[in-house]
């Protein structure tokens, strides 16, 4: 049974965390808003039926009040009067007759109160009028019972609405965010697809300089970055395996004929050829992982005098060859770096130099701009300024001259600007004074 690869897709996700939170969130404003509606129409109300109390309670007291008279009032279900002598009821409204003091509210005071035998609550007020008999605390209350249904009646609606519009916004967000949400999923689905086979594919990048858009285009660069990565890596190996051949056959076609005609070569001669042979198939390793561990790690970096790495490899080039070395250019030079991985990349330009010189060749160290600069240059044939930028990548032999026997594997120059990259420094190709190549390295200095 084959498995599949595509791993199932998950319900819900961002999509139904954002919709909940959406609605929470939306629900809590509107439960609030709700409480201080229904809480804001029931005051209102009651205040202005408050102020209509207190009209009438005015009006009755400018009047006068006179003890033991039945106060008229339009409306008996609405309204009930009540004239104080302190706490002693001295005269009331028919509706009221007999009962104690229903309420003694403070100035400017209003309270709800329930009336014996007439239907629904009441709001009273009180005013102080002068009677015959000396002054009287008017009370009047009004009935409530219509603020109480518009209460119910706010209450109502809102309870139905309030679902009605947390349905709308749960349907909208959940769309709206399906819809945003859509090109990540093509995205998602597309990178599902992808393997280290098809590093050419790419996602699709959606209409519009959003987020989501600048998403897509940054993994397209990464899987540009990735594919660009693979085949350098596969050129890489194939250009190392081919490198790696060409010694190992040239030894056992050496083997091959001391075996099959002893008496045409000797025991010396094959062993001169297997060291050499040896010895190149040596560095070539070397080179190979030098460069594997530059891709690999960043370096380990110190404080390392590049002037006296410099000096010490021209004096070792002294003492192999017949080139003149002129040193005069060289000045202290402090960076940051790993000293071997540095002595690699000077012993490098240096040896390049001697390979292809006439006569002469110069180093120089200095500083310049924050940077110490390090120049090498010969009165070799040079590089034409097309091929220079081409002269860096690894395994490249610019003419029959720099073969495998005079010129290497083609890593000298790609291990100077791997590492050079390593250390945060940058690499050029010019044309020296003395009439061949200038090689150029600069690295961020470490004063």
């Amino acid at each position: 049974m084959v498995e599949s690869n595509v791993r199932p897709r998950r319900r819900g996700g961002v999509r139904l965390r954002v919709t909940a939170t959406a609605v929470a969130v939306v629900g809590a404003v509107l439960v609030v808003a709700a409480v201080a509606m229904v809480r804001f129409v029931d005051r209102s109300l009651a205040a202005q039926a408050a102020d209509d109390a207190t009209l009438r309670a005015q009006q009755i007291a400018d009047a006068g009040v006179h003890d033991g008279v039945t106060i008229v009032v339009a409306d008996p279900e609405e309204e009930f009067v009540q004239a104080l002598d302190g706490s002693t009821v001295v005269s009331s409204s028919a509706n009221v007759a007999g009962s104690p003091a229903l309420a003694t509210p403070g100035p400017e005071v209003a309270v709800r109160l329930e009336v014996p035998n007439i239907a629904g609550p009441f709001i009273a007020v009180s005013e102080v009028g002068e009677g015959a008999d000396g002054p009287r605390t008017v009370v009047v209350g009004l009935n409530i019972d219509d603020v109480v249904e518009a209460r119910r009646l706010v209450a109502i609606s809102l309870a139905v609405g309030i679902p009605l519009v947390l349905l709308l916004v749960a349907v909208m967000t959940w769309w709206l965010v399906g819809r945003t949400l859509r090109p990540v999923e093509e995205i998602r689905e597309e990178v599902e697809r992808i393997s280290s086979r098809e590093l050419e594919r790419r996602v699709p990048v959606p209409a519009g300089d959003d987020e989501i858009g600048r998403l897509a285009a940054t993994m397209n660069r990464m899987l540009e970055r990735l594919e660009r990565s693979q085949e350098r890596r596969r050129r890489f190996v194939a250009d190392a395996a081919h490198e790696l051949r060409s010694p190992v056959a040239v030894i056992r076609q050496h083997a091959e004929v001391a075996v099959e005609h002893p008496e045409a070569t000797d025991a010396a001669d094959l062993g001169r050829v297997v060291l050499a042979e040896d010895e190149r198939l040596q560095r070539l390793v070397e080179d190979l992982l030098l460069l594997a561990r530059i891709d690999e790690r960043a370096p380990d970096l110190h404080e390392v005098d590049l002037d006296d790495v410099v000096l010490a490899e021209a004096e070792r080039l002294r003492g192999t060859t017949s080139i003149a070395v002129d040193t005069r250019g060289v000045s202290a030079g402090r960076v940051r770096g790993e000293r071997a991985s540095l002595e690699r990349v000077v012993r490098n330009l240096v040896d390049n130099a001697a390979r292809h010189a006439r006569s002469r060749a110069a180093v120089g160290v200095a500083h310049r701009d924050g940077y110490v600069v390090l120049e090498v240059e010969d009165d070799g044939p040079g590089i034409e300024p097309a091929d220079r930028e081409r002269a860096l990548e690894r395994f490249v032999r610019l003419d029959g001259a720099r073969d495998r026997h005079t010129g290497g594997a083609g890593l000298g120059l790609s291990i100077v600007r791997d590492v050079t990259r390593a250390h945060g420094g940058t690499v050029e190709l010019g044309e020296s004074g003395l009439g061949g190549l200038l090689v150029r390295v600069e690295l961020p200095s470490a004063d």
